[in-house]
């Protein structure tokens, strides 16, 4: 699993920020708003594909370590994470308003079809 898990998360994050850069909505972070809300590609598929990304790398850290400490890391960084998502959505909402509340409506926030 661990062969996946850790290529797979890193992909996600690097190639949905690679996404974002290429279609001019905003950095690889939320240091800058983006000026323009990417809704299709992998954003289409969940609102936090960069997020999810890391946190699926440290998944996979967690399994392969087999510690305790890879543990501990991925159950303090997913409370953490999800409260930035709420700040981000906080951001998205106040800027873009009706279109990013119905993309709310159409996209999960982390996994699709689930959460």
């Amino acid at each position: 699993m661990l062969v996946v898990l850790l290529p797979w998360g890193y992909l996600q994050y690097y190639l949905t920020g690679r996404y974002r850069a290429e279609h001019h909505a905003g950095s690889r972070g939320m240091a800058e708003t983006s000026e323009r809300l990417l809704t299709d590609g992998p954003y289409a598929l969940s609102r936090n594909p960069m997020y999810l990304g890391h946190l699926i790398f440290l998944l996979g850290l967690a399994l392969g370590w087999r510690s305790r400490l890879g543990w501990l890391i991925l159950l303090l960084c997913l409370p953490w994470f999800h409260q930035r998502v709420l700040r981000d959505e906080e951001r998205l909402s106040a800027k873009f308003g009706e279109s990013y509340t119905a993309y709310q409506r159409r996209v999960r926030r982390w996994v699709p079809f689930v959460l």
